[in-house]
């Protein structure tokens, strides 16, 4: 699968769920570069207007300077090239923490990702985000892990949910009420299938 890792500039912390394979291209956008370098990883692109990041910039590689009027955030930007370049999967790495206006511009920019029809996914600080809409999709249990189900759409026609400590059936979740919010996995994975919407599906460490 053609792999591509964006660091965003927002709280960063390894963790288990970090496995970066040497085939995947990596992306900084603009303090997300500080990321990389604190991982030993030279990126092979670079996108900002870098009113973030002020240290010298690494040579030999792409950079795409934007400027800080824009309509787009670096990281949608960096998005914008992968997608561009046939990127099958997107993953955010810097996405949480910090300035909440950057984190929820970050889980919109996550849905965009899924509405090109590429697989998205936000991960690190503990907790791993991705979305999915009409269909049946399976998540593999993590132990010591919760498993919440949101709706990005005004509502999520769930026809089931199963593999899980609160199961759900021909339910109508709603956007104003946070049903799904810390549920568990509880067989060897959970299936969830959606017959109307999209979900946003969170997957937060204990």
């Amino acid at each position: 699968m053609n792999t591509y890792r964006i660091f965003a500039g927002g709280d960063f912390q390894v963790s288990e769920t970090l496995k970066i394979n040497p085939q995947d291209i990596i992306m900084c956008a603009d303090k997300g570069l500080n990321h990389a370098k604190n991982l030993n990883i030279i990126p092979d692109i670079v996108v900002g207007d870098f009113d973030s990041y002020k240290d010298k910039l690494p040579e030999n590689i792409e950079i795409f300077y934007s400027v800080p009027e824009k309509d787009d955030t670096d990281t949608m930007l960096a998005v914008k090239i992968a997608l561009e370049r046939g990127a099958e999967k997107i993953i955010i790495h810097g996405a949480l923490g910090g300035r909440f206006d950057h984190a929820f511009a970050n889980i919109q920019t996550l849905v965009y990702i899924h509405k090109q029809g590429c697989e998205a996914e936000i991960s690190d600080c503990g907790n791993v985000m991705t979305v999915c809409g009409e269909g049946e999709h399976s998540f593999e249990l993590w132990n010591d892990w919760y498993f919440s189900v949101f709706t990005i759409t005004e509502k999520l026609e769930i026809e089931s949910m199963s593999g899980v400590k609160y199961p759900l059936r021909n339910y109508c979740m709603e956007n104003s009420f946070p049903l799904g919010v810390s549920n568990e996995i509880t067989e060897s994975r959970a299936l969830l299938t959606i017959r109307r919407g999209t979900a946003l599906i969170v997957r937060s460490k204990m």
